[in-house]
């Protein structure tokens, strides 16, 4: 299979920086603005260069290279991988599969709701516009409530919230960390050890490690299903 078409071209045609190729999540990671926005699809610079792309006209031959390109066979090292978004909860790395993530949004205040203190609704969240019910899902794991994010040496880790949907079910939970995508093959993935808690056993299909750390990949349909549950 020939080489993909050259990414940045388009852009370079249409007199666009494609910063996030090369300072942002697909380049070497040095934005500051990356802090703030965890991943270049939330930032303004990126949304606003993709419509400015879209209102430029196609070069000569643009649909034909791109039809080459997807009509030959795909590598069986990508067809055989999986996208997770990795998180951390407390002292535990957690993964579920990326398609149940609809955005990465910054803490705000959470309104708790009467008779609900305590348990694993928190509250209603507004974002962007929408108030979504705000979940514990360390409550839901048995995990511990860390009492503050985590620093390593030069960065500093910031809470976020995270937007899930599944067949229509949209909720909102709080986490202290937030990796990202990663992509992982089957092989990679190994059964939850007997040493995992048994609240969080319940919902972990299986673990990966990652970066040092072993990370506990969630039973989304499950996961929702208690979740769901909790809300009646």
């Amino acid at each position: 299979m020939s080489d993909s078409p050259d990414s940045s071209a388009p852009f370079l045609r249409a007199g666009l920086d494609d910063c996030w190729n090369k300072i942002g999540v697909r380049g070497d990671g040095s934005c500051p603005e990356l802090e703030r926005h965890v991943h270049c699809r939330n930032c303004p610079v990126y949304s606003d260069s993709a419509a400015r792309l879209l209102d430029a006209e196609l070069p000569a031959g643009h649909l034909d290279e791109w039809a080459r390109h997807f009509s030959g066979e795909r590598k069986s090292e990508e067809a055989d991988t999986q996208s997770i978004v990795i998180f951390r909860i407390g002292p535990e790395w957690l993964a579920l599969p990326t398609a149940v993530f609809q955005e990465v949004a910054m803490t705000r205040a959470v309104h708790s709701l009467p008779h609900r203190r305590g348990g694993v609704v928190l509250g209603l969240a507004n974002v962007r516009g929408t108030l979504l019910v705000c979940v514990s899902l360390g409550m839901v794991l048995g995990l511990e409530k860390s009492a503050e994010s985590k620093k390593e040496k030069g960065r500093v880790l910031h809470q976020r919230l995270l937007v899930i949907n599944r067949e229509g079910s949209r909720l909102v939970f709080p986490i202290d960390e937030v990796h990202g995508t990663h992509r992982c093959r089957p092989a990679e993935l190994k059964a939850a050890p007997a040493t995992v808690a048994k609240a969080t056993a319940t919902y972990t299909k299986s673990v990966l490690a990652w970066d040092g750390q072993t990370v506990g990949c969630l039973d989304d349909q499950l996961l929702f299903y208690a979740l769901n549950r909790s809300l009646a």
